[in-house]
């Protein structure tokens, strides 16, 4: 046998001796603790790494569903600023503008409609009221809603069948001056979360003795087991220079079928 050899068992032997000692064993079951906690240590870090990325990324969820109605404010008064409206004036002032060319009068009393000139006076701010509300469905009487919805009231300002087509009627008064780009905004939130935000254009309107009638276009209530419940929604009538003539916040629900009464 080689002298590398037997170098090599004494050492071999030497190792094992010393691993059966009793300080042996225990050393070594040290070392393999040692190794273990090391190993949960880095395991336990990855997993709270994972919970704060995961934390992190549903507080930005919350927040984005928090500011998407913030930011279409912020679009919406980015788009205004981005448009030069121009001065107010009065119907009155803009009638004795151009007084003497008869063909551009005739053209703005045509606009004004049913106005009566003799009476318009030097108000610039128009004056809307929103008068009457109601939802009308085929085959049913027109659901006719009191204004203003009860602020603090517990039941539900109307209900609805799920997967029934519905539409929307508005009565509206306007007074004082010319209401330019009239619109309706609906935002409705479900358990906290948005699900659905409508902007309808009623249009310009001049004021007049007779109320409006604008009736928004054929929708469907979404139905399913989901889909029923109770909803909260704020509805707003503002126009181009985002003036708002109505804020309502109300609830309502979506229910298999119709109210009894």
């Amino acid at each position: 046998m080689s002298s590398a050899a037997v170098s090599s068992a004494s050492s071999c032997s030497g190792k094992l001796k010393e691993e059966e000692t009793p300080q042996g064993r225990q050393m070594e079951r040290e070392r393999r603790r040692a190794e273990e906690c090391s190993s949960a240590a880095g395991e336990q870090e990855q997993s709270v790494g994972a919970v704060d990325r995961k934390l992190s990324e549903a507080s930005l969820c919350a927040s984005a569903n928090d500011e998407e109605e913030d930011e279409d404010e912020e679009a919406a008064a980015a788009a205004k600023d981005a448009i030069e409206l121009g001065p107010r004036v009065s119907i009155k002032e803009q009638l004795d503008k151009d007084k003497d060319d008869e063909s551009l009068r005739r053209w703005k009393e045509q606009l004004l409609g049913s106005v009566d000139l003799s009476s318009v006076g030097e108000t610039l701010e128009p004056d809307v009221k929103i008068t009457g509300l109601s939802i009308l469905s085929p085959g049913r009487r027109d659901m006719v809603l009191p204004l203003p919805p009860e602020p603090k009231s517990k039941e539900p300002w109307f209900t609805l069948k799920e997967g029934s087509a519905y539409r929307l009627k508005f009565t509206f008064a306007v007074a004082g001056n010319i209401v330019s780009g009239l619109r309706y905004t609906n935002t409705v939130w479900k358990t906290g979360i948005r699900v659905d935000s409508t902007k309808e254009m009623l249009g310009t309107f001049s004021p007049q003795a007779e109320p409006y009638t604008y009736v928004t276009p054929e929708e469907t209530t979404p139905s399913g087991i989901f889909a029923r419940g109770s909803y909260s929604a704020r509805t707003k009538f503002v126009d181009d220079d985002r003036k708002c003539y109505l804020e309502m916040n109300y609830t309502f629900d979506i229910r298999r079928d119709w109210p009894s009464s």
